[in-house]
């Protein structure tokens, strides 16, 4: 498994690094874990050559977590990406992506699949925990099961039992 952070600043840009965004490659899959800024430098770490499952986590719907979402277009080489997160997701996105925010969800180059998971286990093919978290505005967490490992990712959010 290979973790590479894309983007590690909340908030804004700055000359040492971009607003958040991980890129997690396992055996089989391709995680995005957020769409700060960072992820306009995915192409540098996954190539059209990828043949690999992308699945993109926000955790939630501030703008540093999903700002980079306008270059989607950049990456129409990926296959069918699947973008996760809480319950009201796809809702959301059909808000901001689209006119006159950035290229409708509908307009790009390839298809992606908008997912919405409510808390519990799902298998989407591999293992995810969802949890709820603590923070200003709904805030969801995630364990993951893969290449047989556990990695769990709980950005913004206070001390609270789901992030344990």
């Amino acid at each position: 498994m290979r973790v590479v952070f894309l983007g590690t600043n909340g908030w804004y840009d700055t000359d040492t690094g971009n607003i958040i965004c991980t890129l997690v490659e396992s055996a089989e899959y391709v995680l995005i874990l957020d769409a700060g800024n960072g992820i306009y430098k995915l192409d540098r770490y996954i190539s059209a050559e990828n043949s690999k499952p992308v699945y993109l986590f926000i955790n939630h719907f501030h703008l540093d977590h999903i700002a980079g979402l306008h270059i989607l277009n950049k990456f129409h080489s990926l296959e069918t990406p699947n973008i996760i997160g809480k319950v009201g997701t796809p809702r959301i996105l059909q808000t901001f992506m689209n006119d006159p925010f950035t290229v409708p969800i509908s307009m790009l180059l390839f298809r992606i699949e908008v997912r919405e998971l409510a808390e519990g286990i799902h298998h989407i093919p591999f293992s995810v925990e969802c949890r709820l978290l603590l923070h200003s505005s709904s805030c969801m967490g995630y364990r993951f099961e893969l290449d047989g490992r556990t990695l769990a990712y709980c950005p913004d959010t206070d001390v609270c039992g789901n992030a344990i």
